[in-house]
């Protein structure tokens, strides 16, 4: 019998960790699933617990020359000259102890995902200690050595031969997924994120459109820096429908980070959760459209760990489960929990109040100049 959905989760995601005070800290799945799990929303017959991806896996995507390094490093066998060929030792991306096992853990959780999908055990199915789209092929980059999202499309193109449709609504462009499949046209890469000129990784142009076979399979939308709901929700539902009806996939794979919010410390955008109520819905929409209900979330940015990414995350399942997100109160005993330990004052509710959004004196320009980029893009493409 196949399930709606599944969530992934074991408590070994926390164990990839750079440093006390790296902005990437994946106490964030923990923050979520114990949101959830006040909220009611996720039970224990809901998790699923992930295995470790072996190298054979990881060397779908990754050379193992890489793979090698990354095991090297984490048990201090690696020089630093050497290190920094792999992009290793670097103030984004420092060594820990362990990091291939901590790396493979999470890689591990979206192949998990992927099986069971695959198998036709569940409909939907939500990773969100996953979501690592920076890592190169031979190269660590922007906080993620391994990169589960490129891995696992290449499994599900070995295993099934289906068409994949990868959504990236990070902040910051999906650069390592998009470069793996730049030449597929089996696979559609879309991203939407802050434009390159202000954030890293400085990609993501709209020429950026694929080569040889894959030329008109990658989409992008550098919006610019301190773009609010409405003009990214206008831009991002009729791109996404445009391009899946161009498309048709098979399945869609979403990468869900949280950092286009107006209180993320990295990055630039405007949004509020109202963006991380409609994102869930349009893969939803998408899935059961196209994918019979076919649709792998996995997580990715968001560094106001208390305040946005649970909530955000959060409401990924919601949809997945219940078909729409939750609104009124958070749960009273996470509150409890956990404000003893944030550093900020926890919101009390899923959604936001208008108080927390800056005024922006060039909405108008920005508004326009969005739009302008979705007629660029659509230009670019044969969608229209």
């Amino acid at each position: 019998m196949t399930k709606q959905a599944g969530f992934i989760y074991t408590p070994n995601f926390l164990n990839y960790q750079f440093t006390a005070d790296h902005p990437f800290n994946h106490k964030r799945v923990l923050l979520t699933k114990e949101l959830l799990e006040g909220q009611s929303t996720l039970t224990t017959e809901d998790l699923i617990i992930p295995r470790i991806a072996a190298d054979e896996e990881l060397s779908l995507f990754h050379d193992t020359v890489y793979i090698e390094a990354v095991k090297r490093a984490g048990s201090g066998s690696l020089k630093a000259d050497r290190a920094q060929e792999y992009g290793l030792g670097t103030e984004d991306t420092p060594i820990f102890s362990n990091m291939h096992q901590a790396a493979s853990q999470l890689v591990g959780g979206t192949l998990t995902a992927v099986e069971k999908i695959l198998n036709g055990n569940y409909k939907k199915i939500a990773n969100i200690g996953g979501g690592l789209h920076h890592g190169f092929q031979r190269k660590a980059s922007g906080f993620c050595i391994y990169n589960d999202c490129a891995i696992a499309i290449k499994y599900l193109r070995k295993q099934e031969d289906l068409k994949v449709l990868y959504v990236d609504t990070d902040a910051h462009h999906g650069d390592g997924v998009q470069a793996g499949f730049y030449d597929d046209p089996n696979v559609c890469t879309f991203s939407i994120h802050e434009t390159g000129r202000y954030l890293f990784p400085g990609t993501g142009n709209v020429n950026e459109r694929g080569i040889k076979s894959g030329h008109g399979y990658s989409f992008n939308l550098p919006i610019d820096a301190f773009t609010e709901d409405d003009s990214f929700l206008e831009l991002y539902e009729t791109a996404l429908r445009k391009i899946a009806a161009f498309f048709k996939p098979d399945i869609i794979v979403t990468q869900n980070g949280a950092d286009s919010h107006c209180l993320d410390p990295l990055t630039h955008l405007c949004g509020t959760m109202k963006i991380y109520e409609r994102i869930p819905l349009l893969a939803a929409e998408i899935a059961d459209t196209y994918c019979e209900g076919r649709w792998l979330a996995v997580g990715g940015g968001g560094y106001d760990m208390w305040r946005v990414v649970p909530r955000a995350w959060a409401q990924v399942w919601n949809v997945m489960k219940t078909g729409t997100y939750c609104k009124g109160p958070l749960p009273e005993q996470w509150l409890e929990k956990w404000q003893k330990e944030a550093p900020v004052t926890l919101p009390s509710s899923w959604q936001d109040g208008a108080e927390i959004q800056p005024n922006i004196p060039r909405r108008a320009e920005i508004t326009e100049k969005n739009k302008l980029l979705l007629e660029d893009m659509l230009k670019y493409t044969a969608v229209i």
